[in-house]
């Protein structure tokens, strides 16, 4: 005889999740629910829903690593519940810590004697280290400064205008006046020469950026130090140099390393590198690295003992995970130096490869240079009918996300896409990029210029009042085009 009952509403045991009540409500967006659900209810919806997000190996506007290899993958999630405040409790991991400061250090070629530990500290990110560095430099300069019996509320930065936001962040969070070298058409860098000449006694730092976001260009750290030596003779000042190796600090040392722009240079004080960039760890872990104890000043680090002993710390925040200290450290020393210059230059010949299949299809203007971050920067020769932008949005259909941007003052006429070279995009997907890049200008030549038709009808129709320059058309192109990209996404609810 066969026994049979109905589920009832509370018999979880025979529903899936598509099959429950839990699919049938909106998710909360602003308040906490009032009753629980199921673990795998929670996880499915929740996946289900990230399902819309972007896939992070195809996100070609990133330079954080999206890829470690399963056994790096453990050793995070082994770490995962770990807080790396804890000194006390977790000594091992402070350990890992100061041996990533000292491989790093020595990476940078730090004037360091045998056995003599480095001075340096993780960070969650470049941003931080680039915080904790410009505040070591304001502090030194303001003792200065007050010695001398001088004013101490007026310090300035002197910087390229292609440095990334963080640096803006630092100047407006703690009062710093950000004093910017334009960039001029086909100068996308800091100029050393006019950055020396914008120095006065109240510059804390210049700030040399060893791979811009922009275009990955290097720039020339090693003339801006001999520059600013000059100068620091001629008026008895000692402004020093920090070096922002966010993406670049860890390409340097391996691809390049004749290259001058680490400690070896004397007025070099203090470098930051990204970890979660091309130092192959993921997203939540930096650099920064000061080339003695002297320039750190003491009164900057705190010594607290409620944790179970006295722990030194020089942070913006307090707790955080250990995973990627301990990441950082398997990558050293799995990879080594020979590994990293592998995968650097695999990265390199990649970016090669799209850059010559974008240079054949005779329509792009190469903007990247082949010495610096691996990545490569281009722009239409033509963008009467269609611009970047268009090409952006339609490149999403095939999964790939690959930014347009316009570059800033001085330049903003110029609109460049921009496709960072990671460990993990091989030669094939190199291939298949440019394959789908063609497919998508072939389809733009076939469809009316949108846009720029009707920015062209409304030009006519002014032509007699106001004759516009070939820069102010493609201004207002421009313009229209991010206005009517990001209409479309706010409508269709992408999300970026």
């Amino acid at each position: 005889m066969v026994l049979s009952k109905a589920a009832s509403e509370n018999d979880l045991s025979v529903h899936s999740t598509f099959a429950s009540r839990y699919v049938r409500v909106s998710l909360p967006r602003f308040k906490m629910p009032e009753n629980s659900i199921p673990k795998d209810a929670a996880y499915q919806i929740i996946n289900d829903e990230l399902m819309l997000d972007g896939n992070p190996r195809l996100n070609l506007a990133s330079f954080v690593t999206t890829w470690m290899e399963p056994e790096c993958d453990k050793l995070i999630m082994d770490s995962i519940n770990k807080n790396y405040v804890d000194m006390d409790e977790y000594p091992v991991t402070t350990e890992l810590q100061n041996r990533c400061v000292n491989m790093i250090a020595n990476l940078f070629n730090a004037p360091l004697g045998e056995g003599e530990a480095a001075v340096g500290v993780g960070t969650v990110g470049s941003s931080e280290a680039i915080m904790l560095a410009g505040l070591a430099f304001k502090r030194k300069w303001q003792k200065k400064m007050k010695a001398q019996g001088k004013p101490y509320d007026k310090p300035n930065i002197v910087t390229g205008a292609n440095v990334q936001v963080c640096w803006e962040k630092f100047a407006r969070y703690f009062e710093v006046e950000l004093k910017e070298v334009k960039l001029e058409d086909g100068y996308y860098v800091m100029d050393p020469q006019k950055a020396v000449e914008m120095v006065d006694e109240n510059t804390i730092c210049v700030a040399a950026i060893l791979g811009s976001t922009l275009n990955g260009e290097f720039e020339d750290v090693k003339r801006l130090n001999d520059l600013l030596v000059e100068k620091n003779k001629e008026t008895g000042w000692d402004t020093p140099i920090h070096v922002d190796a966010a993406s670049g600090g860890f390409i340097a040392p391996f691809l390049y390393p004749d290259l001058e722009w680490d400690f070896r240079l004397p007025l070099v004080k203090s470098i930051n590198v990204s970890g979660h960039k091309y130092g192959l760890v993921y997203a939540g872990i930096g650099w920064v690295i000061w080339r003695s104890k002297e320039d750190l000043p003491e009164e900057l680090i705190f010594h607290i003992n409620y944790l179970g002993a006295d722990q030194p710390t020089f942070t913006l925040n307090f707790s955080k995970g250990s995973s990627q200290v301990i990441a950082q450290y398997y990558q050293l020393i799995r990879l080594g130096y020979e590994g990293y210059k592998n995968v650097m230059e695999n990265c390199q010949e990649n970016a090669r490869v799209l850059r010559e299949g974008l240079e054949k299809t005779e329509r792009f203007n190469i903007v990247s240079k082949e010495i610096g971050v691996p990545l490569v920067a281009f722009s239409l020769k033509d963008n009467s009918r269609h611009n970047e932008f268009e090409i952006s949005d339609h490149l999403r259909r095939f999964g790939w996300i690959v930014p347009a941007y316009t570059m800033p003052p001085n330049a903003e006429h110029v609109t460049l896409l921009r496709v960072v070279i990671r460990e993990d995009f091989s030669r094939t997907l190199a291939e298949r990029l440019v394959n789908d890049i063609q497919k998508v200008l072939h389809e733009l030549d076939t469809l009316p210029a949108r846009v720029s038709a009707k920015l062209a009808v409304a030009e006519e129709s002014e032509r007699e009042v106001h004759k516009k320059s070939a820069m102010e058309v493609q201004l207002e192109i421009t313009n229209v085009w991010k206005k009517f990209v990001a209409e479309k996404k706010k409508t269709k609810n992408v999300i970026c």
